[in-house]
This record gives C-alpha cells, structure tokens and sequence, in this order.
C-alpha cells in the first residue's frame, strides 16, 4: 500500500533542502578569510600564468 503524502509538506522539505544546499555554497564562497581569498587568487594568476606560458605561438 502506498504512503499519502502531503504535497504542501513535501514542497517545504524540497525548499528547505534547496535552501541548506545554496547556504552551503555561500558559506564556501563568502565565508573565506582575506588572506584566504588572496591565496586562491595567487594561485588562479600563477596558473594562468602557466597555461599562457605553454602556450604557442602561431607562425
């Protein structure tokens, strides 16, 4: 037999989980120290730097 659902209560579950999910995300984005932040950034620059290091010149 199969369960009853609410589906007014099975939306607000969805929405809760969405809502945690994209407070995870801010928190990884946003919740980073400066010195954090600008380390990340050094990376990114170095790596592009690499990249654009290897890179060929068209002849």
């Amino acid at each position: 037999m199969a369960e009853i659902v609410n589906l007014r209560s099975a939306r607000k579950v969805r929405a809760r989980a969405q809502a945690a999910e994209q407070a995870e995300r801010n928190r990884h984005a946003f919740g980073r120290s400066k010195a954090e932040k600008r380390a990340a950034q050094r990376e990114r620059e170095r790596s592009e730097a690499v990249v654009d290091g290897a890179k060929r010149d068209p002849e």
